[in-house]
């Protein structure tokens, strides 16, 4: 296990030096240079520290320089990102203990995000194939990176090592493939991070679900027989808390898309359809271990969207959790019915002062935004401003759309109290959201974030798509902050 450490003077046979990008970039790399004894000015002459560019050098003790370029600084995920692109493609060369020079108070002041970026470096997609590499890289080693700087940087480092491990455990459950991460399989990793971290789990199993009223988390799971759905609840608790949130994510561990069947290309990505359970999860994970001063409440309501005889079919009447009827037009509109149920239980229940539900709920969301931003629908303009913020701080960016009455008659139903899907071919993800505000029961202080996509994505550690995380630093940043 690698262990960090602080300390100004002291120096190993690797040296990297993050630059930012600046006008006095030159300047700075020659007094560092003179500092470190390195002479290969030539080398580094034409280094401009954009984001992920190195340089490579050794000095006159025959010490080797990293020098790496880290971006203009103007995006907060910048660091992270640069961070873990280099010490992924070098974790199986760096053989020896690791100095990373934080030259100015600029560079002091990401060091939570170098730690995180550092230890993402060691996540895998490919956890499965039996032809590994037979290598030991820095993560296997004992290993020191020290932090040559003035600062007390300790605890900023271990937080950063923190949130990644609690990144990586999630991007494994998204990433994972359904027959290895079946509801019950989830719901067991669930229970297992309560363990580790101090929080409470209680998971209820399909006969419970039944008992406690949850029709439209079971209507979806009518279809998967061996695999029946579950209901997982839990709780943080702080006691000096003044405030309980509610945090709700979706998890759906395969979509099929039901009877209204998804086209074959590209299904295997619905493995990724509950990127909303393992946010939500894993931000009370991060809140555990930062013991941070709020309450929370995580509902998370895990199934597979499956085809059966007894699945639901379109033009179905299903009931809920609130008593409502649901009129379900399409069978692949499945996440709204999950979390319908999960929103009202936790505010008829637990009566938090915020409720928030993150799900990969619409295509529409991706073709609104792209991958650069999640969609946030609320009914209130100060917290809605303040996840905005919280996203801005971390770069998990969200985009507030409108959730006005003007698209609520797109949801009504003939035959039933609502319908899951609205006839018309636009608005999307609005609508959606304007179905799950049915079952919040008028709480006043509620939001929603589409985050289909940005949850799972392309990226240079594959050859496919596979998780980001995201979720996480955002509502642990709108937490400490705003509560």
């Amino acid at each position: 296990m690698i262990k960090l450490t602080v300390n100004a003077a002291e120096t190993f046979p690797i040296l990297i030096l993050p630059f930012f990008e600046s006008e006095n970039l030159q300047v700075l790399l020659n007094s560092i240079s003179e500092q470190i004894g390195f002479e290969q000015k030539e080398l580094y002459a034409d280094f401009k520290a954009k984001a992920k560019e190195t340089a490579i050098g050794m000095t006159r003790t025959q010490q080797k320089v990293y020098f790496l370029g880290l971006g203009n600084g103007k995006n907060p995920s910048e660091v992270s990102k640069v961070f873990r692109s280099f010490f992924n493609a070098n974790k199986d060369k760096f053989k020896n203990d690791i100095s990373v020079f934080l030259h100015n108070s600029q560079l002091g002041k990401v060091a939570a995000d170098i730690a995180q970026g550092i230890f993402l470096g060691e996540y895998q997609i490919a956890k499965l194939k039996t032809a590994q590499k037979d290598l030991i890289s820095i993560y296997e080693s004992r290993s020191t990176i020290n932090f040559q700087s003035d600062r007390d940087l300790q605890k900023l480092l271990e937080r950063g090592r923190a949130l990644a491990e609690t990144q990586m455990k999630i991007m494994t459950w998204v990433d994972a493939p359904a027959n290895y991460k079946t509801p019950q399989m989830v719901a067991a990793w669930i229970q297992e991070s309560g363990k580790e971290n101090g929080f409470e789990v209680e998971v209820f199993d399909e006969k419970a679900c039944d008992e406690m009223g949850l029709k439209a988390l079971l209507a979806v799971g009518r279809g998967s027989i061996d695999n029946p759905a579950s209901f997982v609840v839990m709780k943080y608790t702080h006691p000096e808390a003044q405030k309980t949130v509610g945090l709700i994510g979706k998890g759906v561990t395969f979509d099929t898309g039901g009877v209204s069947l998804k086209p074959g290309d590209n299904m295997n990505y619905m493995k990724s359809d509950m990127g909303g359970a393992a946010a939500v999860s894993g931000t009370i994970e991060m809140a555990a271990k930062l013991k941070l001063k709020v309450n929370i409440v995580v509902a998370v309501p895990l199934t597979e969207n499956c085809i059966d005889g007894k699945a639901v079919k379109p033009g179905d009447v299903i009931g809920s959790y609130s008593g409502k009827t649901i009129e379900v037009i399409n069978t692949d509109a499945e996440g709204r019915l999950i979390l319908a149920d999960a929103l009202a239980y936790v505010k008829k229940n637990h009566q938090p002062d915020v409720m928030i539900d993150l799900a990969t709920l619409t295509g529409n969301c991706i073709q609104a935004l792209g991958y650069a931003a999640a969609a946030l629908l609320s009914n209130n303009d100060d917290l809605a401003d303040s996840i905005s913020k919280a996203g801005l701080e971390t770069g998990e960016k969200v985009w507030r759309m409108p959730l006005w009455d003007d698209y609520k008659d797109m949801m009504k139903s003939d035959v039933a109290d609502i319908k899951n899907l609205s006839t018309a071919p636009l608005a999307g993800a609005i609508t959606a959201a304007k179905f799950l505000e049915e079952f919040i029961d008028g709480h006043t202080n509620w939001a929603h974030l589409d985050i289909a996509g940005v949850a799972f994505g392309d990226s240079e550690y594959g050859s496919m798509k596979s998780s980001t995380g995201f979720g996480v630093k955002l509502l642990v940043e709108w937490l400490e902050t705003n509560l």
